[in-house]
């Protein structure tokens, strides 16, 4: 098998031994600001939970309307429409119904509404909007979006989606302790715990200052990040086994610098493609992809952080054994 330059002249282009703490320190204080995240968000009241549930998980209906402006839309505050919530009757009682809890959300420079209440018939959902249209209408005929998901339903997929992501991140581990070594195999799974801790993290604290939810899609999202993640730290590792079995010359630092050097570019140019159509889905995708687009860009780029820098700087501390 033939080995990149750096590999025969035995020159790494980059030393992750010398840059190790640097390395450390990044990750560390990535992961504190994660642990610190889930905290704060759990204490909020609003919350309650380390991330932000989504309709998918708590249940509700959320109403989205788009709003009909000739040219400029009008800016109304959201506790305008919070305390028009409070007074509106939804059935042929006169009694007004109470939304507590209810989120309102302006979208797109105030021209779409978003309006996230308890779980309510097509009928009431009907009237909300019907009596709303006085406030902050009037809004488009056919830029209506209704979808409520009962908290059974909700309390369910939950309950699916914590199963399948600890069933497929349980498979990964398995899979790594029969390919490698133990030590080897501890460290793809300590970046696997890396990789999602820092990307929940980040979600966390979205959740706080933007009221940015987390679904289903982003439960895709992680298993599609624990994947990549594990593929290019396998790829690491595999460069470094060759080594091994191809020169004793070397100590395991230089082994590992040189691994590092050699599978570089192909990390860099694999997270790059895999880069450009998310950013893609970014720009031009619409609301509906867009957090989910965000996570997995997110994940790429830490995934590959902890593949070429995290675990081989920590390879380096068995350097002696």
């Amino acid at each position: 098998m033939s080995f990149p330059t750096e590999i025969a002249t035995k020159k790494p282009k980059i030393s992750i031994y010398r840059h190790r703490q640097k390395v450390w320190l990044a990750s560390g204080l990535a992961v504190l600001m994660s642990i610190v995240g889930f905290i704060v968000s759990s204490l909020d009241s609003s919350i309650g939970l380390p991330v932000r549930p989504g309709l998918d998980f708590t249940g509700g209906t959320q109403i989205r309307l788009e709003r009909d402006c000739s040219n400029q839309c009008n800016q109304i505050g959201s506790e305008v429409i919070s305390e028009a919530l409070n007074n509106i009757s939804l059935s042929n009682n006169e009694s007004p119904q109470k939304f507590f809890g209810a989120r309102v959300q302006f979208l797109d420079e105030y021209n779409s509404l978003s309006i996230r209440v308890p779980s309510l018939s097509a009928s009431e959902s009907k009237n909300l909007i019907q009596s709303l249209v006085s406030i902050a209408g009037p809004f488009k005929s056919g830029g209506q979006y209704i979808e409520t998901i009962g908290p059974t339903l909700g309390a369910k997929l939950l309950k699916t989606t914590l199963i399948s992501l600890f069933a497929a991140f349980s498979c990964v581990a398995f899979y790594i302790s029969i390919r490698f070594d133990k030590k080897f195999s501890f460290l793809a799974i300590l970046a696997l715990i890396h990789d999602v801790l820092i990307v929940c993290g980040i979600f966390s604290w979205l959740g706080i200052y933007l009221d940015v939810e987390v679904n289903s899609l982003f439960a895709v999202a992680l298993l599609t990040i624990a994947g990549y993640s594990v593929n290019d730290t396998v790829v690491v590792f595999d460069r470094i086994r060759e080594l091994n079995k191809q020169d004793n010359s070397l100590n395991p630092t230089q082994k590992i610098d040189l691994a590092v050097s050699a599978t570089l570019t192909r990390t860099l140019y694999t997270s790059g493609t895999t880069l450009l159509p998310l950013c893609a889905l970014i720009f031009f995708g619409g609301s509906t992809l867009y957090w989910f687009a965000v996570a997995l860009a997110l994940g790429v780029i830490v995934g590959s952080w902890s593949s070429i820098a995290l675990v081989p700087s920590l390879l380096t501390l068995q350097k002696d054994e």
